[in-house]
């Protein structure tokens, strides 16, 4: 992973749960990301630089950033990106995230995103689920009452994630809360947040996200517009899809 460097600003403190908040359907998993950067007070540590990525900067009061940070406290890593990644690239820069947080011991690797139902507007209650890189992780899912997605597909950068954890022997779950396909879902990354809270115990105060609904889908649109072209080169829209097996 030579083309790509992961920064660090200061020490990183170990033993600590490595979350992934990447541009996705609903856009779940980034907004669950900021609101526990905002929550907690989170510190950036690292961030990623790399050609890989397009040549674009993040300004926050006037100062630059990468777009793909990492922020923490003492129990907590956190990977986000404030733009999608494009499918050529997912799987370089997932592994390194992941090697430099196996190098930092790590503990345990968690990717918060979303899964799209139809008719998303009539649910009234929103479900989450979890899928493994081992069967001890999906008992840990089972024990805090969280339902396994069986059977089905995993398209993106959680997928990719999972995957690599599997290969690796990482434990890490991707939670995948019910979410809108197209269209920012600040309800469905608080359901993801409250199921993080069963895993790790780390919680946050969901009430303010809910309020915040509107605000954040209009403030996430030009994200969401960017992350639907890449979705669609992906084929993201296969999650829909049921599997066939051949045995």
């Amino acid at each position: 992973m030579s083309e790509i460097t992961i920064i660090e600003k200061r020490n990183i403190a170990p033993d600590a749960t490595m979350l992934f908040g990447f541009p996705d359907v609903g856009l779940v998993g980034v907004i669950a990301a900021s609101h526990l950067i905002e929550e907690l007070n989170l510190e950036e540590v690292a961030y990623v630089d790399s050609k890989l990525l397009p040549p674009l900067i993040v300004l926050h009061e006037g100062l630059p950033h990468s777009s793909l940070r990492v922020f923490a406290n003492n129990n907590i890593l956190l990977a986000v990106s404030e733009i999608p990644i494009a499918a050529d690239i997912i799987y370089p820069i997932i592994q390194a995230l992941i090697d430099w947080g196996k190098n930092k011991k790590a503990k345990m690797m968690i990717s918060l995103s979303g899964i799209p139902i139809q008719e998303r507007q009539d649910a009234k209650e929103l479900k989450v689920f979890a899928a493994g890189s081992t069967p001890e992780m999906l008992k840990l899912a089972k024990e805090k009452g969280i339902d396994i997605l069986g059977e089905g597909y995993m398209v993106g950068p959680q997928a990719v994630m999972l995957q690599k954890c599997a290969n690796m022997k990482i434990p890490a779950l991707t939670l995948l809360a019910q979410c809108f396909y197209n269209y920012p879902d600040p309800e469905a990354a608080a359901e993801v947040l409250k199921s993080l809270a069963n895993i790790t115990g780390v919680k946050v105060d969901i009430k303010a996200l809910l309020e915040k609904g509107e605000e954040i889908r209009l403030k996430a649109r030009d994200v969401m517009k960017r992350t639907q072209q890449e979705l669609s080169g992906i084929k993201k829209a296969r999650e829909y899809d049921i599997p066939l097996y051949v045995s």
